[in-house]
């Protein structure tokens, strides 16, 4: 019997911040276009909807001018129901948002035969009962034939979950989980504290951060440390299958359960607005560079890193003080990430990976790879059907 060309996967972009943009030109671009077929996306505000697209439609420029001139009003349930229903379906949902809303309906969607793809981290990283609902909808949950990815929620594009699934699957043994897991944070102190030296003051540094588009809007929002507790949420309920000592009920409330240590001060807690703060941020330099000096005479050097301790049972995001000579202390540059797995397998030396954790090419670069994932599944099982 000859060989058939698999049909193109049709899939559906909702959100078209930086990240989304890059999605889309990688998917409508070689060799990603000769497998997808990008049939709605969406803003905040307007969808667009072609069941059968021209070349033409999801031009990136073409659909900017036409969501600014106005599309359908964003609609879930029924963007849902139109991809439920597409002729060439199954369909790739990817919610590349930042939205709470669609990670509420990723159990809904799953169960409309619908596979999802998203860098959103809210709906893993959040309430135990919305995250086990979304793993209950999706294979490999018998009865389940949606699929569910989120490689880029943690290190953008780099392959963290993919590589621990890979351990755990494999009947490694998880000792313990540590990294640098914020590109901000990452850059923060590799600037403020160096193997060299240097005296910049704390504060310096995060306008220097915010100036070259590192942090948020608001800076707060990333020395909260959040972003890293919601990334170590991931990655233990990943742990949960294999690891006792991390149960999938660890972190009831996620992130929210992780203890986290905030890099606000308190003398900068009450602020009422994020100009307030940058204005009075150089009032916690003081107590910052007393740490760096405190780890300067031991030889060491400062990061904010993630820690999942699976011989403890305990997750953290903290300060720690590194040597000199580790690679936390010598392999970071920029905004790198940087996670090493201390397994059975891997020790003394664990496995380590470092690259790029942020950016919108690398990030979309995660998405797009799971949504190849998918696709091979999908062709996979066509051809199982055509008796191959």
């Amino acid at each position: 019997m000859p060989a058939q060309s698999p049909k193109k996967t049709p899939v559906a972009l909702i959100g078209l911040g930086g990240v989304g943009i890059a999605i889309m030109r990688q998917l409508l671009a070689p060799p990603l276009a000769s497998k997808f077929r990008l049939v709605m996306v969406a803003n905040s505000k307007q969808y667009l909807y072609h069941a059968q697209p021209s070349a033409a439609d999801f031009d990136v420029a073409k659909v900017t001018d036409d969501l600014k001139r106005g599309g359908e009003p964003v609609d879930l349930p029924a963007m849902v129901g139109a991809l439920s229903t597409h002729p060439e379906g199954p369909a790739i949902l990817i919610d590349s948002t930042a939205s709470d809303a669609i990670p509420a309906l990723y159990p809904t969607i799953l169960q409309m035969n619908i596979h999802v793809v998203t860098p959103n981290k809210k709906g893993f990283s959040g309430d135990l009962t919305l995250a086990k609902n979304i793993i209950d909808a999706s294979y490999p949950t018998p009865g389940r034939g949606s699929l569910v990815y989120g490689e880029s929620t943690v290190g953008a594009g780099l392959p963290i979950l993919s590589t621990l699934r890979d351990l755990l699957e494999t009947g490694d043994e998880i000792k313990k989980i540590e990294g640098v897991f914020s590109g901000t944070l990452s850059y923060i102190f590799n600037e403020f504290s160096k193997v060299e030296g240097g005296d910049v003051a704390f504060s310096e540094v995060v306008k220097i951060a915010k100036e070259k588009g590192y942090t948020e809007p608001d800076p707060r929002d990333d020395l909260s440390g959040t972003d890293v507790a919601r990334k170590l949420t991931i990655l233990a309920r990943l742990c949960s299958t294999q690891t006792p000592s991390l149960p999938y009920t660890l972190l009831p409330k996620g992130y929210a359960s992780v203890p986290t240590s905030s890099l606000v001060p308190d003398v900068l807690a009450s602020c009422a607005s994020k100009e307030e703060y940058l204005e009075r941020l150089a009032e916690g330099d003081e107590a910052m560079s007393k740490l760096r000096e405190e780890a300067r005479r031991e030889g060491k050097v400062v990061r904010y890193v993630g820690v999942i301790d699976a011989e403890t049972g305990k997750v953290e995001a903290k300060l720690e003080k590194y040597a000199f000579d580790h690679p936390f202390a010598t392999a970071l540059q920029g905004s790198d990430n940087i996670v090493s797995f201390h397994t059975k397998r891997y020790s003394p030396r664990p496995l380590i990976i470092q690259g790029a954790g942020a950016g919108a090419d690398v990030t979309a670069m995660g998405v797009t790879s799971d949504c190849l994932k998918v696709h091979e599944r999908l062709r996979l099982k066509a051809w199982a059907s055509a008796g191959f």
